[in-house]
């Protein structure tokens, strides 16, 4: 799964990147610490152009009455995405982008305490996520919520844990997005370990609240 990540590309440079019109109530960065169910960078493509907005990190399936109606979907698995009702409107029409520097996942050696580790792109960022989307409507307001997709993980990363994000190359950014035809499913494949970076970090990152470049420093082992 995917339950934790960091980005610090400024706003300006991020829509520069993505050639994307940016919203007016974008969430704060750099944040070191982004967490479910807060707000979240996203790009998806509306009426022939791409717009980054914040969406809410836990996807809201329509049929809930309230956020918190049921589970937090904040991931959702490439295995089964078309086919379980929460996702599969959303997995065929409405997909987009979740810009990262890296993420963060925890690993227990051997049964004993989980530690954390920092996932970061090889080269040059950022990392970017493939995530659905959708909206949803409470009290006449319209939210929108989406989730990252992941897969079944390989290489190293499955040493630390068993899924991974499905992480774009730039190249394919149009595709997922459904500016090029059909084929993106064809995307959601776990990373090679070639284009990816692993480092052990410390255990503030345990708390939600914590903040700070230093939660993705790396440190001996």
């Amino acid at each position: 799964m995917c339950g934790r990540f960091a980005l610090s590309l400024p706003d300006d440079a991020m829509a520069r990147l993505f050639e994307a019109v940016p919203a007016n109530d974008l969430p704060p960065i750099p944040n070191f610490n982004i967490c479910p169910s807060t707000q979240i960078h996203v790009i998806y493509h509306e009426n022939d152009q791409r717009r980054l907005v914040p969406m809410r990190w836990g996807f809201v399936p329509h049929w809930y009455k309230s956020a918190g109606d049921g589970p937090l979907l904040i991931n959702a698995r490439a295995e089964t995405i078309a086919e379980k009702p929460a996702f599969r409107e959303a997995c065929r029409r409405r997909r987009c982008l979740i810009p990262a520097d890296g993420f963060f996942e925890w690993h227990r050696p051997d049964g004993g305490e989980k530690l954390p580790w920092y996932i970061q792109p090889a080269g040059e960022g950022p990392m970017v996520f493939a995530g659905i989307w959708q909206d949803w409507e409470q009290d006449g307001v319209r939210r929108s919520s989406c989730a990252i997709v992941t897969t079944e993980a390989t290489g190293r990363m499955a040493e630390i844990h068993h899924r991974i994000p499905v992480i774009l190359q730039a190249g394919d950014w149009g595709k997922w997005l459904g500016e090029e035809g059909h084929g993106a499913a064809r995307l959601m494949l776990p990373a090679p370990d070639e284009t990816l970076r692993f480092h052990r970090v410390g255990k503030a990152v345990n708390s939600n609240r914590a903040a700070g470049p230093a939660l993705i420093e790396e440190i001996d082992i």
